[in-house]
């Protein structure tokens, strides 16, 4: 099963608005994406609540895994989001 670790980019981290449009990135996928903080339980990274639940942080490093074709693709779309600041505050 494919893999990917990310920094948190986003200031506030996944709540909010970071965590929106995560989740909707990650809903969209072919293949389901989920989400874990380095050593938690994954969760389904489409669903907002599961995100804002996860606790991440600025600067805090979570573990994306996808199953399937177009597991890796679904995993580099929704971590150059969350690699990206999503805050919107320039």
């Amino acid at each position: 099963m494919p893999q990917r670790t990310v920094t948190v980019a986003s200031k506030v981290g996944l709540h909010a608005r970071p965590a929106a449009l995560v989740a909707k990135t990650a809903a969209a996928q072919a293949v389901p994406v989920t989400i874990a903080r380095n050593g938690g339980t994954p969760v389904p990274a489409g669903s907002v609540l599961n995100l804002m639940t996860l606790g991440a942080g600025h600067g805090d490093e979570v573990v994306l895994s996808a199953e399937g074709e177009g597991a890796q693709e679904a995993l580099d779309a929704v971590a150059e989001l969350i690699a990206s600041d999503l805050d919107g505050s320039d």
